[in-house]
């Protein structure tokens, strides 16, 4: 560990024998339901691609610690927040959610949506998925529309 003084502010010590992690954007499609896979996490930030053979995060929920983001990388989604649609994001395109705001979300294109979806939190929360009524709202949940992804054989996103 070392410490250093730059232009007199004192910068705390810093851990240099921290490694980078490597991650490619690579998800096999779906013929039914979705799929979440983290690529890289730290105790900040995480990274994950996601899967929709169709449907979405179909209930409307919050994640009161965690700021995030999706970039569409395949597909289309219509976002909605408490209020109805938000948006429809197309490849390319992607929303910043912050903590506290709600939001849903449903595939709506004629192909598998992909998403890139990237979090970072300073704090862990005993529950980070909460529903408008205030209750804990797990994503791999029927409350959810949680559905296991069917795989298409030899097909990926890449």
């Amino acid at each position: 560990m070392t410490s250093q003084t730059i232009e007199n502010t004192s910068v705390k010590a810093v851990d240099t024998t921290v490694k980078p992690q490597l991650f490619q954007l690579r998800t096999q499609l779906l013929s039914k339901g979705r799929s979440d896979y983290t690529l890289a996490k730290t105790d900040l930030m995480s990274i994950r691609i996601k899967c929709y053979a169709q449907g979405g995060e179909n209930v409307l929920h919050t994640h009161p610690a965690e700021d995030h983001c999706f970039v569409v990388l395949a597909g289309k989604a219509k976002f909605y927040g408490k209020e109805g649609e938000i948006v429809e994001l197309t490849r390319n395109h992607g929303i910043l959610l912050p903590k506290g705001c709600y939001y849903k979300f449903a595939s709506c294109g004629d192909e598998p949506l992909v998403l890139l979806r990237v979090g970072a939190q300073k704090e862990h929360v005993p529950s980070n998925r909460i529903g408008p009524d205030g209750k804990s709202l797990p994503g791999k949940s029927k409350a959810n529309k949680h559905e296991d992804g069917v795989p298409i054989e030899g097909l990926y996103y890449e």
